[in-house]
């Protein structure tokens, strides 16, 4: 027995994209084509229905993923910033917007620091000086000694 997996209408698609957008279910109803006047009561069940709240996180979570930046995406950009891959826009003294001026030697620097420290190749080094006592010995110890 083969068993169909339940689909999203275009219409119940549309909800759920208007819904993230605005994150007002009745708005997304109206604006998915539901009328104004059973637009409520469809975006309360909609919202109920296994199937549109897996389609809302599982679009939900690729929208982060889309948008969250992952270690090597980090390190790929500090990568291209350290070889004056990237370049930048600035304003000159006259308020004049120049686009496409080489990213400065400072920030180069920062980017080489950012992967050094990212793969150990620097720690930070302490001294710290003062006295300390320590007193190891076996058993118990009271005041009277």
């Amino acid at each position: 027995m083969v068993v169909k997996k339940a689909k999203l209408t275009l219409k119940q698609k549309r909800f759920c994209d208007e819904f993230i957008i605005s994150g007002n279910a009745t708005q997304a109803a109206v604006k998915a084509g539901y009328s104004k006047k059973t637009a409520g009561a469809m975006a309360t069940e909609n919202l109920k229905k296994p199937m549109i709240k897996a389609y809302l996180d599982k679009r939900l979570a690729d929208i982060k993923s889309e948008k969250t930046a992952d270690m090597e995406e980090v390190m790929e950009y500090l990568t291209s910033v350290m070889r004056g891959e990237e370049t930048e826009s600035a304003v000159t003294t006259r308020g004049v917007v120049v686009h496409g001026v080489e990213v400065s030697a400072k920030d180069r620097i920062k980017a080489a620091e950012l992967i050094g420290r990212r793969n150990g190749a620097w720690t930070d080094k302490k001294e710290v000086t003062g006295v300390m006592d320590i007193n190891v010995g076996v058993g118990d110890y009271d005041d009277d000694g």
